[in-house]
C-alpha cells in the first residue's frame, strides 16, 4: 500500500487500536474494526487484525510465561477450536455487508454490556470455560473479536490480575494461531493481507509500545469510557449502514 489517504487513515486505526492494546490488554479487535471496515473490505481486516492480535500475544506471553496456569484454560482451548471453523465459514461465505452488520452488532453489545455492568460475579463449572472458548473461537475466526467472551470468563474464575493477563495471552496466542490457521485454510490469509501486515508494522509496533509505556500514567477509568463511546459510536453505524 503506497502512501495515501488510505494509509494514513489505516495507519491512525492502528496506532490506536494498538495503543489500546497496549494501555488495557485488551481491545485490539474492537477498536480496529470500528474503523478498519470503512478503509477496507471487512474480510481483509478481520484477518489484518488476527496476524497482530498473533503477533502482540505472543510478545506478551513470552513476558507472563511463568504465571500461566494451563490447567485453568483448557477447556477455553478446546472451545475455541470447536468455534473456529464456524467463524471462518461465515466469513468466508457471508457477503461484506453482512458481516459488517454483524461487526456492528456485536461491537454495540460490547459496549452496552460494559455500560450496564451486566457482568456476572462467579461461574461455575467447566461448561462455561467450553462455552467462552466456542464463542472466542466463532467470533475470531468471523469478526476478529475473539476477546469479549474469555474475558469475562476470567474475571469469573478469581485469578489474580497477573495470571488473569497471562492466561489470556496464552489463550489468545492459540486461538489466533488457530484461526489464522483457518483463515489460511480457506484462502482469506492472502499475500495482499500480509503485504498490509507489514505496511502497517511501524505504526502497530509503535501504538502497542506507547500504551505500554503509558499504563498507570493516565487515568484508564476515563480513557476506557472513551473508548467504548467510540466502539459504541462505530458500530451502531456499522449496523445501520453495513
Amino acid at each position: 500500500m503506497t502512501l495515501s489517504l488510505a494509509w494514513v487513515l489505516g495507519a491512525c486505526a492502528i496506532l490506536s487500536a494498538s495503543f489500546v492494546q497496549g494501555l488495557t490488554g485488551f481491545g485490539l479487535g474492537l477498536v480496529a474494526l470500528s474503523f478498519l471496515p470503512y478503509l477496507l473490505p471487512p474480510t481483509t481486516a478481520v484477518v489484518l487484525i488476527t496476524i497482530y492480535g498473533a503477533a502482540f500475544a505472543i510478545a506478551v506471553l513470552l513476558q507472563l510465561r511463568r504465571d500461566v496456569t494451563p490447567r485453568e484454560i483448557v477447556q477455553l482451548l478446546i472451545g475455541t477450536v470447536v468455534g473456529m471453523p464456524f467463524g471462518v465459514w461465515i466469513l468466508a461465505s457471508v457477503p461484506g455487508n453482512v458481516v459488517n452488520r454483524i461487526i456492528g452488532f456485536v461491537l454495540v453489545v460490547v459496549a452496552l454490556l460494559e455500560w450496564r455492568g451486566l457482568y456476572p460475579g462467579r461461574l461455575h463449572g467447566w461448561y462455561w470455560g467450553l462455552g467462552a472458548g466456542v464463542l472466542a473461537g466463532l467470533l475470531g475466526g468471523g469478526f476478529g473479536t475473539p476477546g469479549p467472551p474469555v474475558i469475562l470468563y476470567s474475571t469469573t474464575q478469581g485469578w489474580s490480575p497477573r495470571t488473569i493477563k497471562a492466561n489470556l495471552q496464552a489463550f489468545f496466542t492459540l486461538n489466533q494461531a488457530v484461526i489464522l490457521a483457518g483463515h489460511w485454510w480457506a484462502g482469506l490469509l492472502t499475500g495482499e493481507v500480509v503485504a498490509l501486515a507489514v505496511a502497517f508494522a511501524v505504526p502497530a509496533a509503535l501504538g502497542l509500545l506507547a500504551g505500554v509505556l503509558l499504563f498507570g500514567r493516565i487515568n484508564q477509568v476515563a480513557f476506557r469510557r472513551i473508548v467504548f463511546v467510540l466502539i459504541f459510536a462505530s458500530g451502531a453505524v456499522l449496523l445501520v449502514r453495513g
